[in-house]
């Protein structure tokens, strides 16, 4: 069964050459950790407006993603460089889907929709251009609801539980985040339980 290969928090630090403090730079932990709805419990969380909340609550990554991103940039990435909450073993986000469900330890989480790039996340690796690279290379990760709280913590056995309606994977929402969609499209999207956010942009 796969593993949960890291848990990983921040403490808010000031973002190099802006004015704000990010929570972008996250670290892994042994610990257990508790994770409610609104995350896990001493994560920093310092823009509210685009980040965190229920629909928000976990962000993950799985060890294909991280992988394929330390290969392509030439070094070795750490748990929680591009500011994931979780990687989990055996997990490739570009197969990852709306409503499948990651269960370890006492926590179950739901998937929401993905990660789309911001400015943060270009200073925090230092290229100008990442958000470009990361849509690109469309392997955002994907971003939870917790269904049921608990503690987990790094080395807890993970259950994938697919969801069993139409697939909305990762790749996918964020090639057509913002975009108008066909129909069919649309009433699939919303077959699927995605965050209230994309709900209410695409039934607005």
């Amino acid at each position: 069964m796969p593993r949960l290969l890291a848990l990983c928090t921040a403490v808010a630090r000031p973002l190099p050459g802006k004015g704000y403090k990010t929570g972008i730079f996250k670290t892994p932990t042994t610990a257990p950790l508790m994770i409610d709805r609104e995350g896990l419990i001493g994560d920093a969380i310092c823009n509210r407006r685009h980040h965190g909340g229920p629909e928000q609550a976990v962000y993950g990554l799985g060890d294909a993603d991280l992988d394929w991103w330390s290969e392509t940039l030439g070094r070795r990435l750490e748990p929680g460089t591009l500011g994931e909450n979780m990687v989990i073993e055996g997990v490739d986000s570009r197969h990852v889907a709306v409503g499948d469900r990651f269960e370890a330890g006492d926590v179950l989480l739901e998937v929401t929709s993905t990660r789309t790039p911001c400015a943060t996340l270009s200073v925090r690796m230092g290229d100008p251009g990442f958000a470009r690279r990361f849509m690109e290379a469309g392997r955002p990760g994907f971003y939870c609801r917790v269904l049921r709280e608990g503690v987990t913590a790094a080395g807890d056995p993970v259950s994938w539980h697919r969801f069993e309606g139409a697939r909305v994977t990762m790749p996918e929402l964020l090639r057509t985040y913002g975009r108008n969609i066909p129909d069919a499209d649309r009433l699939r999207y919303l077959a699927a339980p995605i965050s209230d956010k994309l709900r209410a942009a695409l039934t607005g």
